[in-house]
């Protein structure tokens, strides 16, 4: 168990913050939601109810599809994209997908190395896009169920002040729909650009995210 915690310690650590952290988000929200509902004399939910509503699925996926948004576009832009001195970079002979061999596909295969990593036309092509793809597909997703929890949030608004509700695909066009995305998006990439630069100038001592201390701030990548 010991061996189990310490080689799993990062997503352990992590998925544990995750699960705290959206349990009171929950919590916090569902406070805040009947207090507006106290406010304006209407009838207070229960926890399980606000949990499955469309206030806190929203506020859950407005967040998580900026967050994938965020990697997806890092994963695939630092394939071509460079930054001079930055650990986020490759080195700047390398943009472009790399080689077979220093990939290691195909003949360059080790003994442990996938299966997949070994197969040939669109099952290498695949996997060696995978992660991507993975996070593309994740971004896409919970960005339509952002923006179903958000329609529904509108038209209920609309109803509540007696005016006409309207489709999906016309609140997708409107400023208010638009103005929850961009707020969040420039947010994410705000803090992967900046992260970018920092990692020219700045260290930090054991942390796989920093060149090693004593690097040149020339050199770029890990």
């Amino acid at each position: 168990m010991r061996r189990f915690l310490r080689e799993n310690s990062l997503s352990l650590g992590f998925g544990v913050a995750f699960l705290a952290a959206l349990v009171g988000q929950s919590y916090a929200g569902y406070l805040d939601n009947n207090n507006e509902l106290a406010a304006h004399h209407e009838h207070l939910i229960s926890y399980g109810r606000y949990v499955v509503s469309s206030e806190f699925g929203t506020a859950v996926m407005e967040n998580w599809q900026s967050e994938y948004l965020q990697f997806t576009l890092y994963i695939v832009a630092t394939v071509w994209l460079l930054q001079r001195g930055s650990n986020e970079s490759k080195p700047l002979d390398e943009a472009g997908f790399e080689s077979d061999e220093k990939e290691k596909l195909g003949a360059h295969t080790s003994p442990g190395s996938p299966k997949w990593a070994r197969a040939r036309g669109w099952r290498r092509h695949l996997y060696s896009n995978s992660l991507g793809l993975l996070m593309g597909t994740l971004f896409i997703g919970s960005w339509l169920a952002e923006s179903l929890g958000a329609w529904t949030q509108y038209n209920n608004d609309q109803t509540a002040h007696m005016e006409h509700t309207v489709s999906w695909l016309t609140y997708v066009g409107t400023s208010n729909f638009w103005e929850r995305s961009l707020e969040n998006w420039q947010s994410e990439l705000l803090a992967v650009g900046s992260m970018a630069v920092f990692t020219i100038y700045l260290r930090q001592r054991g942390s796989p995210e920093s060149k090693p201390v004593g690097a040149p701030h020339d050199q770029t990548g890990p």
